[in-house]
């Protein structure tokens, strides 16, 4: 390899390396508090009782894989109505909502979604009786999605 060669590839390189970190500078997580109070209607969420499986590296935005579980017993008195996904950094940060009932046997749901960098997604559970019950967990997203390819 001449040097002219080995020059070219290391400056490629850097830039690669430098696109994530610059492209996620374009996209500032989102104060999502109007959002949270929206959807919880103003009654302050429990923390605990959730489990978030995110991957801690995620190489591509694209498509992170995610699985969530809430611990309910699922009964006609006590179950999960719903669980919102809230993904601050995405132009859109409400990622998905899962409604759920009694009958489904398990609080648990597993699906894919796009990350604009990265970031801490929330996780939101409406309980039956009014109640919520909150997490989040971070992941580290290399090559964002979500991104306006123009700048």
């Amino acid at each position: 390899m001449n040097r002219r060669r080995f020059l070219a590839a290391s400056a490629t390189g850097l830039a690669a390396s430098a696109l994530p970190a610059a492209a996620q500078r374009f996209q500032p997580p989102q104060d999502v508090a109007p959002l949270v109070q929206q959807i919880t209607g103003g009654v302050t969420p429990e923390h605990g009782s959730i489990d978030i499986q995110l991957p801690q590296l995620a190489e591509n935005g694209n498509s992170v894989p995610l699985h969530i579980t809430v611990a309910s017993p699922m009964t006609p008195d006590d179950h999960v109505e719903a669980i919102y996904v809230i993904a601050p950094r995405n132009p859109r940060p409400l990622v998905a909502t899962f409604h759920l009932g009694a009958g489904c046997g398990r609080a648990e749901v597993a699906t894919r979604m796009r990350l604009a960098g990265t970031q801490k997604v929330l996780v939101l559970a409406r309980l039956s009786g009014g109640r919520f019950l909150a997490g989040d967990d971070e992941v580290l997203v290399t090559s964002a999605a979500c991104l306006d390819e123009s700048v």
